[in-house]
């Protein structure tokens, strides 16, 4: 049997939220659902309740498996909160930290893995597997959901969990389909938060959340009262996700984007390609992370290999893209935001097939949550998108603005010639 970690905390309702200390020892659940709004504390919860489970002393180290759906987004996020978490209780200058593999070692032998689902052979390879955690539930598969179920088969470890944190989007989605509609497997139960149930909030994060019931009320059901949204219309009600073979597209002409965010909102990097002969837009890479400095933002457009790229970036941060430029990305460049500009590059962007990679999980949430706004007298939609979900598709329209230009022009040119009998 493996060695107790003995921790001290002597005031509990201090270190947890009410509800993870509600449920903080309780491990008979095999799967175990956290979802709610932003600033609810359940990531911070569950990561401090798997650490406390790996803590104990079971009979066979526990081996757990910290999961996102891409890679590369691991070691900003879940990976850097276990750190966080083990510091925090004075234990993580007594483990062994593989800063390379992503891998953790406790002083009782128990470890903690990390990887992205992109990688379905270093998943296959993880063996003994006691506990899996998938953060941002919602960006995986149904498929991805089952290969992990089945690789917590290892008898030896008892009460074995999978756990699945989120925020809830559209009730156009796997989970809300396989929890909420169905009926959830077997040994599920589900934890509903909101940032009420946040003790440690501070006012000035709690007055920005509740604005939002008054500037958008939808976006406030999603994001602060971590409800599932009955979509209205949406902008972009199809398009195509797959893994794409970027070799087949290497002719065609690459773009790339850049919209900033600070505190609530993610700065958004995107990768697109545009073909204009066949009509499609493909959406290649992504990287979207709320909180980032600018020197952060161009260490991850170097760590990205998009360095000696065009870059057109929101022209509203002209401060931002010089400071940015100057750290190395000297051809970033500011878009031309004008009048309409907005509805304008959502026109463009409908006359194409739009095909995301499988990878950009962000993008693929925008397009499934982005609508036309409702007038509240009328009850009919106007032309005009809601404020939210519009990220990844702001970078993605001054991505490709420039080729935009270009066909209004040409366009412009056509009506002219037509008008004067010049024209084909």
């Amino acid at each position: 049997m493996t060695m107790a970690i003995s921790l001290n905390i002597p005031k509990p309702q201090k270190v947890f939220t009410r509800q993870i200390l509600d449920h903080l020892t309780d491990y008979s659940h095999p799967v175990e659902i956290w979802y709610g709004g932003a600033s609810s504390g359940k990531s911070h919860g569950v990561v401090q309740k798997m650490v406390l489970k790996a803590c104990k002393p079971w009979k066979f180290p526990r081996r757990m498996l910290f999961l996102r759906k891409v890679a590369r987004t691991v070691k900003r996020s879940i990976f850097q909160d276990v750190l966080d978490c083990l510091s925090n209780f004075q234990l993580l200058a007594y483990c062994k930290v593989n800063l390379s593999d992503f891998e953790i070692k406790l002083p009782n032998g128990a470890q903690f893995l990390f990887a992205g689902m992109d990688d379905p052979e270093k998943i296959k390879s993880i063996k003994g597997v006691s506990d899996v955690i998938m953060e941002e539930a919602t960006e995986f598969t149904p498929e991805d959901f089952m290969q992990l179920r089945i690789r917590l088969r290892e008898a030896k470890h008892l009460q074995r969990q999978l756990v699945l944190m989120f925020n809830p989007v559209s009730k156009a989605n796997w989970v809300f389909t396989n929890f909420f509609v169905k009926e959830p497997p077997k040994g599920t139960v589900i934890y509903q938060s909101t940032y009420k149930d946040n003790q440690f909030l501070d006012q000035a994060t709690r007055d920005t959340i509740e604005e939002l019931a008054r500037t958008n009320p939808a976006y406030y059901r999603i994001y602060a009262l971590g409800e599932f949204a009955t979509l209205d219309k949406l902008i972009f009600p199809r398009y195509e996700k797959r893994v794409i073979d970027r070799e087949q597209l290497r002719r065609i002409p690459d773009f790339y984007g850049l919209d900033f965010g600070y505190a609530n909102d993610p700065s958004v990097l995107i990768h697109v390609k545009l073909d204009l002969q066949k009509q499609r837009l493909y959406i290649l890479d992504e990287y979207s992370k709320p909180g980032m400095l600018n020197n952060e933002i161009a260490q991850v457009i170097k760590s990205m290999g998009y360095a000696k790229e065009v870059i057109t970036a929101d022209a509203a941060e002209q401060k931002s893209i010089a400071e940015i430029r100057l750290r190395g990305v000297s051809r970033i460049r500011a878009s031309h935001k004008g009048k309409d500009s907005i509805l304008q590059g959502i026109q463009f962007m409908q006359q194409f097939q739009l095909i995301v990679d499988e990878h950009c999980p962000k993008t693929i949430e925008e397009l499934e949550n982005y609508t036309w706004q409702k007038d509240k007298k009328t009850g009919e939609y106007v032309n005009k998108p809601v404020d939210s979900f519009n990220h990844c598709i702001d970078a993605i329209r001054y991505a490709i603005e420039n080729s935009m230009r270009k066909r209004m022009d040409i366009d412009k040119t056509l009506r002219i010639l037509n008008k004067y009998g010049l024209g084909r």
